[in-house]
Formats: C-alpha cells, structure tokens, sequence
C-alpha cells in the first residue's frame, strides 16, 4: 500500500460484501479524516477490508459497552473521561521505577537462564503482561487465560464464535473483578473507576476488557518486533548503543517504521465529504492504513529506511484525533526502558535462527513475531 502514495492520496476500494468504498494511504489525509467528526468510528457502520471472520460478531453492531475505540461523541467522552489523568506523562513518570524493575528482573532471570532464548515469552510478553496487569489490578496468575482469550480476539483466522467466546471469556473474568471491588476498595485502576461510580459495572468490565488486551498485545509486538529491527540493522543498533540519549527518538522511529496495527482503521462519513477534489458520500466505507502514512515520503524523508536519528513524531502508530491510543504515554516508557535495558544490558545480543526463520505475527490483528530466539 505505501506504493499507492506515489499515485494517489484516495483509492477505490472494494470490500469483501461488494461495497465500494475508500483507501486513503496519504499521511495529512488519515490525519484529517481521524480528526474529523463528519466520518464515524461507531461499529455498527463499520466494514473490515478483507475477509475476518473473527470479527463478525462486533462489526455492524452497536459496541460493547465501555469499548470507546467504536464510539463517537458524547459517549466516547463519557467513556473516556475517567481515565484522563491516569495515562498523562506525569502519571506514567510515576509508574517508570516500577516499570524498570519488571523490566530489570524479567532480563535477569533471562540472562540467569543462559542463551538461547525466546525473547518473546522469556520477555517481550510478559513486561506489558504484568505493567497492565498491577496498572489495572488484574491477578497476574490469570494470564495465561486472558493471554490465550486476547490472542484469538485479535487473530485473522479464527471463527465467529471463537472470537465471541473469547470475549465472553474476558468480559467474565474483568466483571467478577469489578464486582470484587465493590465489596472490596482498592487503589488500582479498576478500584478507582468503580469508586468514580461515573460508569456501570459493564461499561468499567469492557473498558477493562479493552486495556488489558490493546495494552499488552501492542507492546508485546513492538518489543519483538522492534528488537529484531535493530538486530538486523547493526549500524542503528551501533548507533543506539553509542549514544542511549538517541533513545526517545529511537522509540518513536521504530513506532513510525513498524507500525504493527497494520490491519487498517474503519470510517464511515456520516455526510457528504470532498476530500482532495474527490467525494466521500454518506455511508461509503473508508479503510485509513497507518503504515502506508508512516511510510508518506511527503511527511517523512527515506520513509523505507529505519533511522534512529530521525526526528519521527508526527507518525499515526497510535492513531490520531480523539480516538488516539490512551495508554501511549504508557506504552512509550515501556519500549523506552524496555530496549534501553536490552541493548545496554547484551552487547553481544544476536538472533539464535537465520532471520527467514523468525515467525512473523501476520496472522494477528497486530503485528509482530510470536518468537524470537536470541542469543548473546
């Protein structure tokens, strides 16, 4: 897709039903239209551009309660409202030293183990795992499960009822905590939004819901996915290595260059849209893919070439608007203390396998490997 930049900033798009509607691959364009209320991000007007039938049965519905990505306003505010403050740069700075130590032990008990390893389970999955899990207040024991139930949700090739009983699976266990802290208060962020008392049981449970999978399956892609970037690009890696203040830029290059929510982000005009002399009418389906405008050579130069100097903010990896990833903030200090401590903390770090052989994620909603063996 980042090769129709060099034709067009909108492309006829057919979707899997027979509908007609648009591809929009141009950087200024997926800002805008995500920015603009005229096109819609309620599930119910939703289409997927290609075949999933994983999720059927939460597209063309009215959304879950508390899933406020396939709301608009007012009730995306509504929902969204309780967490302003928790997610904020100060907050996250707050959770940072708790952070660097589930980063610190996870690499430790790693590096007690011996090479190889795969870095995927021995680390990229479970840091965001437990980070999300204390953040919430979800028992870290129930991991496997909601692992397991997350990693269908967002599959490519599951069934309808497997992805629903998946997420019947995970409404269940966040209802039963929420429940739990009505007779029992507590100060993480399930306690609090129950304490707040602005939103239902099951509005906080599938709020909860959302949190715990986007917040560990998005970093758990980027930490692996990320690490076998700059292990194969030696020279960015020398570079990082060189000079750890490159870090915070690096984050956001490699946010920029992956792009691991590569599945496409749905909109749908609730009026009649001119956009770049082409029309939008009502009810046309659009497909916005963030890759292809991370990779605009009008907004960023090279776009192709992972560089760690670059100075890469502006990129749509988290979205952009209203809509825009709550739990950024969070997962940027995650990615940053992350690989800092990974590539301070292996100078010999190296894939275990020929590159060809690392099992990319290409069948998940979110990109990234499911192993990486390493060795060092």
């Amino acid at each position: 897709m980042t090769r129709l930049n060099g034709t067009a900033p909108l492309h006829r798009l057919r979707y899997p039903d027979g509908h007609v509607g648009w591809l929009i691959t141009r950087h200024s364009l997926v800002r805008s239209v995500l920015a603009d209320p005229r096109f819609s991000a309620r599930s119910e007007l939703k289409r997927v551009p290609a075949p999933r039938p994983g999720a059927d049965p939460f597209i063309g519905e009215p959304a879950l309660p508390g899933w406020l990505v396939d709301m608009d306003r007012p009730e995306h505010t509504r929902i969204r409202r309780p967490l302003s403050g928790r997610f904020t740069m100060r907050a996250v700075d707050r959770l940072r030293p708790r952070v660097q130590e589930i980063v610190d032990d996870h690499l430790r008990a790693m590096r007690e183990t011996g090479p190889p390893a795969d870095l995927v389970a021995s680390f990229a999955l479970p840091v965001p795992s437990l980070t999300i899990c204390e953040l919430l207040g979800v028992p870290y024991g129930s991991r496997a499960g909601f692992q397991r139930a997350s990693a269908v949700l967002f599959s490519l090739e599951v069934t309808a009822e497997q992805a629903a009983e998946a997420m019947a699976e995970l409404d269940a266990l966040l209802l039963d905590l929420v429940r739990h802290r009505h007779r029992h208060p507590s100060d993480d962020l399930l306690g609090k939004l129950v304490a707040d008392g602005g939103l239902g049981d099951q509005e906080i449970a599938g709020l909860g819901v959302l949190l715990l999978t986007a917040g560990h399956e998005t970093t758990a892609g980027m930490l692996g996915l990320g690490t076998l970037a700059l292990l194969t690009h030696p020279g960015q890696l020398a570079a990082l290595r060189a000079d750890p203040g490159l870090l915070p830029g690096a984050v956001e290059e490699l946010l920029r260059y992956l792009t691991i929510f590569h599945f496409g982000v749905p909109r749908t005009p609730l009026e009649d849209v001119e956009l770049e002399g082409r029309l939008i009418r009502a009810g046309e389906s659009v497909t916005l893919s963030l890759p292809a405008a991370n990779r605009d050579p009008e907004a960023f130069d090279d776009p192709d070439v992972l560089d760690v100097t670059r100075r890469a903010r502006g990129h749509v990896a988290f979205g952009y608007g209203m809509h825009q990833c709550v739990g950024q903030n969070l997962a940027r200090a995650e990615l940053e203390i992350g690989l800092g401590a990974l590539v301070s903390g292996f100078p010999g770090l190296e894939l275990a396998v020929p590159v060809e052989d690392v099992p990319l994620a290409a069948d998940s909603g979110f990109y990234g490997v499911h192993a990486l063996p390493v060795s060092w």
